[in-house]
């Protein structure tokens, strides 16, 4: 294998980069000194971030009391953090296009994602975690490392893919053995590219391996979780048409009852078609 993961990030960040104003915003939210009215500026030089924004916000699915109108006013209700975790819903699936259709359904892909960022943050919020919606967001994002090595090494994944599938052996592992790297390892190096937080890096690359995340291991753990119950329960995602194994300690390590899985299922089950409504038809917008 000729490219580094840092090279194939490169080229991926080349290819599908996130829009300017959203990149810039991105910033502004990494600095404390920035104002409310500063960030809403930005992304008020992109009528159709806030179109879309604004709709996130007022959908059944986030659920907030009373109706937002502007930027300024959805920063005020739900605070900065929470609305970098909507512009990145809002945003990235929209960024990558041109994915060789022989190696993933994108429909599927993102409906197994989003499944997996409902499951997420149905977990944190049982759990009563701080900032739910960064759990949904580690879910939606978790194989965005696909992605980007199905654009810039598709002969390369179609292998691999296919010997998954007939190995009987978790993807990540084969990607490891014939690459030097996962998708998680990619998925993980492109949020810290686009200056993401910690918590998502970390929750992203180990998805597969949480018990080595070191600084965030709870929100990893929940992903873990969250993708290998949506890949049980939710009958999407298919590149390898096998459950990935789940860490024997994860569960334990939320300090839930395992009797809860029901419940988690069935209001994932309810909430995933408001989520679906105002994040996915975005995939294929303009």
């Amino acid at each position: 294998m000729t490219i580094s993961a840092q090279a194939l990030v490169q080229g991926s960040l080349q290819l599908a980069s996130l829009p300017e104003v959203v990149m810039r915003t991105i910033d502004l939210i990494n600095d404390p000194d920035t104002s409310a009215a500063e960030i809403g500026q930005v992304i008020g030089e992109d009528p159709g971030l806030t179109a879309r924004l604004l709709k996130i916000v007022n959908s059944p699915f986030y659920g907030f009391p009373s109706r937002i109108d502007t930027v300024s006013r959805a920063i005020t209700v739900i605070g900065t953090l929470e609305l970098l975790d909507l512009i990145l819903a809002t945003s990235v699936v929209k960024t990558f296009r041109g994915i060789p259709t022989d190696l993933v359904n994108m429909d599927s892909f993102w409906e197994h994602s989003l499944y997996t960022g409902v499951i997420a943050r149905i977990i944190a919020r049982h759990m009563r975690a701080p900032n739910t919606e960064r759990y949904f967001i580690a879910g939606l994002l978790h194989d965005i490392g696909s992605l980007a090595m199905y654009k810039q090494l598709p002969k390369e994944c179609a292998t691999t893919l296919r010997r998954a599938r007939e190995e009987l052996t978790p993807l990540h592992m084969i990607e490891q053995e014939a690459l030097g790297f996962d998708h998680g390892e990619i998925g993980g190096e492109l949020m810290r590219a686009w200056h993401l937080p910690e918590g998502l890096v970390e929750a992203i690359r180990f998805h597969h391996q949480p018990l080595l995340a070191e600084n965030h291991p709870l929100e990893t753990t929940i992903v873990h979780l969250a993708d290998v119950i949506a890949c049980a329960i939710y009958d999407s995602d298919s590149e390898t048409g096998r459950v990935p194994p789940m860490e024997a300690a994860a569960w334990d390590l939320t300090g839930l009852p395992i009797a809860l899985m029901e419940d988690i299922i069935n209001e994932a089950d309810r909430q995933f078609d408001d989520a679906r409504a105002v994040i996915l038809p975005k995939a294929n917008a303009a």
